[in-house]
């Protein structure tokens, strides 16, 4: 069953009190990160964010069942984030969907996810698999 499939989807609701320590405990993990990556330099930061966000479609997909090859997913980001990188190959339909969901996601993430835009992305993937 897909989440937008759910019967009182958007309108979900969940006890936020078992996942405040683990909410915290990522984030605090996510700032040191963060505050590593800049004594890294643009070139490296972006490098490093290249593989973390290729890393999440890949995994992200695996979740639903969907295996993507990492080269493709690496090189649709690529692409994507205007990254002048040697040896891009062709994504796939499939690849660039998830690719342009997951950029979606931790692009806009302070936007609200109504459903129009939900659907856009959704229906945006279903024609790039057919």
């Amino acid at each position: 069953m897909w989440i937008y499939e759910y019967q009182n989807w958007p309108n979900f609701t969940w006890d936020a009190e078992p996942l405040v320590s683990k909410l915290a405990d990522i984030r605090h993990r996510q700032g040191y990160l963060l505050g590593r990556m800049e004594g890294l330099g643009f070139k490296l930061k972006r490098e490093a964010s290249l593989s973390m966000l290729t890393n999440d479609v890949v995994q992200s997909s695996a979740i639903e069942g969907e295996k993507l090859n990492p080269e493709e997913v690496r090189s649709s980001i690529a692409r994507r984030l205007g990254m002048s990188i040697a040896g891009l190959i062709p994504a796939s339909r499939d690849v660039e969907g998830m690719v342009e969901m997951m950029l979606d996601a931790t692009q806009q993430f302070s936007k609200p996810l109504k459903k129009e835009r939900f659907y856009s992305l959704s229906s945006q993937i279903e024609a790039e698999r057919k």
